[in-house]
């Protein structure tokens, strides 16, 4: 007979979703904390009370004092704001585009700039942009990025399988050769591109808020909130795939049906990622990782909390970016691969040593 826990104590099953609960909730007060504080920083600083007031009565509510700034409010709304929900879009995408990547392959390691999916949408959106194309009007480089995503995403998946599992090394490997082939395709498009798609393109490079406006947010928010709706709702089934291939289809998953299914959703919330900001790379390593941490592996948690990481993190990061350097904007690529690189380097040396070898 089972024997209960003493009164008081919260059993484990009790004490993990109160947890990540609290954790959910901390990340939701994060994020509205930070994206007020991104809206008040940079050349021109407006305290945060004047923020919350301007936001205030934006939404009908005469409370809280406007911004004392002649133009002040007009930044916020013109410049700030846009760039702040762009951080949170982006965040977002990348987020749970990474959490999806490391489910799907099974592998913590997994990350669409690690295994050049990152590269691969870049290249297809610098394309559009040096070749002028303007098939789709002011979607042309969203769609151009979507396919490129898809086309070296799928591209991943058939090179670091073998025997049914994908192995760290394959995965790793396939991924320098990628981002190679992306290096080089991207210097072709340097060379034949004129002054302004030069510039252009090295601005994917280094990945960059600056500039975002509500209607390239316009563009970017349908592909975020469609490939993280799709990825919430196939949650319950990256559990049972978690469990390994021959368990998931005794419980009704068609595994490979899943699998291409969710390699899409992976290059359509990486192709809203990099439509108007470039590569910025390792969000999706770090934050599914250390969300993983706090909450464990079910994906009901996992992709939501992703989510709200991953925004938090990259508001964190383009705050950062803005302000670290007066009268400077840092390129947030650089920032993230700063702090990405050496996180990368430690998994690497943990996923080898807890699996006895490259496996």
């Amino acid at each position: 007979m089972p024997t209960r826990a003493p009164a008081g104590v919260p059993t484990p099953s009790r004490r993990r979703p109160t947890r990540s609960a609290v954790f959910v909730v901390a990340l939701s007060v994060g994020l509205l904390l930070a994206s007020l504080v991104a809206a008040g920083s940079g050349q021109l600083v407006i305290p945060f009370d004047q923020v919350v007031g301007s936001v205030l009565h934006r939404i009908g509510l005469d409370l809280g004092p406007m911004p004392t700034h002649p133009r002040g409010d007009d930044t916020l709304w013109s410049v700030r704001f846009p760039r702040v929900t762009m951080a949170i879009v982006v965040g977002a995408a990348l987020g749970v585009a990474g959490a999806l990547m490391q489910g799907v392959f099974g592998n913590p390691l997994a990350e669409p700039s690690v295994v050049g999916v990152s590269g691969g949408a870049a290249v297809a959106a610098a394309a559009s942009i040096a070749f002028s194309w303007t098939f789709a009007g002011q979607w042309t480089i969203a769609v151009c990025a979507f396919v490129g995503g898809l086309v070296t995403t799928l591209a991943v998946y058939a090179l670091a399988r073998a025997d049914g599992r994908t192995e760290v090394v394959t995965l790793v490997l396939t991924g320098i050769a990628v981002n190679a082939v992306a290096g080089a395709a991207l210097a072709f498009l340097l060379f034949v591109g004129d002054t302004q798609a030069r510039e252009q393109i090295v601005f994917w490079q280094l990945g960059s808020l600056n500039g975002s406006r509500w209607q390239y947010v316009a563009v970017v928010a349908p592909f975020a909130i469609v490939g993280c709706l799709v990825a919430l709702a196939c949650a319950r089934r990256l559990d049972l795939l978690a469990l390994g291939e021959r368990p998931a289809r005794h419980l009704g998953v068609d595994v490979e049906r899943l699998r291409v299914g969710l390699i899409v959703v992976v290059a359509l919330l990486t192709a809203a990622a990099v439509s108007f900001c470039g590569i910025v790379a390792f969000v999706g390593l770090v934050v599914p990782h250390l969300v993983r941490m706090v909450t464990g592996p079910g994906h009901r948690i996992v992709l939501p909390a992703s989510m709200l990481a991953g925004a938090l993190v990259l508001v964190i990061a383009d705050t950062t970016a803005r302000s670290f350097v007066a009268g400077a904007d840092l390129p947030i690529g650089m920032l993230t691969s700063l702090v990405g690189g050496p996180f990368f380097f430690w998994m690497l040396r943990r996923t080898r040593r807890t699996a006895g070898g490259w496996s």
